[in-house]
């Protein structure tokens, strides 16, 4: 069986990765394991979740490449979140998939582990969860779905939802859904619409998960 590690922001991704990729590869003879980044070390104890600069986030992914140099590993961060001194994180290219392949691939020659595949999630995890408004209803009011599909058909693909920090897929449905719960309503959502939908829409997270 072949094993994949998957690098990850909080625990949102973590349990999307558990709920959601964790059976999806089981089916395919792949077992994927998620390990999220951790912030700060003092003394016993770890902090995890969130990405504060570049360098602990590549101090990490080569000790895990190391520890697993016979396995595969890859990562789940959100593009929009990645500190400044990301390596190529100003690349402007027009094309959002080309840009963030340039990036991807600046990362990857930074890091220059060969079994490491760096992967950013645009902009960030909750765009996924565009993929289908409808699924919604298991948390929301019709009034409020309604206004998640509206966002929805203004964007290319849900890949495509954000202008700012402030206007990013999560800060939309927080404001829509006051009592918006990241970990726990993300992976409802995800469950409901399955990942052969958010890959259908989603076309970089797609090719994500063909690579694996």
């Amino acid at each position: 069986m072949k094993i994949v590690y998957i690098y990850c922001e909080g625990q949102t991704e973590e349990s999307f990765i558990n709920e959601i990729l964790v059976p999806y590869f089981s089916n395919i003879n792949i077992y994927v394991i998620p390990i999220i980044c951790t912030t700060s070390r003092h003394k016993n104890k770890k902090y995890k979740g969130g990405v504060s600069n570049y360098n602990k986030i590549k101090d990490e992914l080569i000790k895990i490449c190391k520890q697993h140099h016979n396995e595969y590993v890859t990562t789940m961060f959100d593009y929009y979140a990645m500190p400044s001194d990301t390596p190529n994180i100003n690349d402007n290219t027009h094309d959002i998939y080309k840009r963030i392949e340039n990036i991807e691939r600046a990362v990857d020659d930074d890091i220059s582990m060969s079994n490491c595949s760096f992967n950013l999630v645009l902009h960030e995890f909750e765009g996924l969860l565009f993929s289908n408004p409808d699924s919604f209803l298991k948390i929301a009011e019709e009034d409020t779905v309604s206004e998640i599909v509206k966002i929805r058909n203004e964007a290319l693909t849900p890949e495509h939802i954000n202008n700012s920090p402030n206007t990013a897929p999560s800060k939309r449905l927080e404001m829509l859904i006051p009592n918006y719960a990241k970990i726990k309503n993300g992976t409802i959502l995800s469950k409901d619409m399955g990942i052969d939908i958010i890959m259908d829409e989603c076309k970089h997270f797609a090719k994500w998960i063909e690579k694996n």
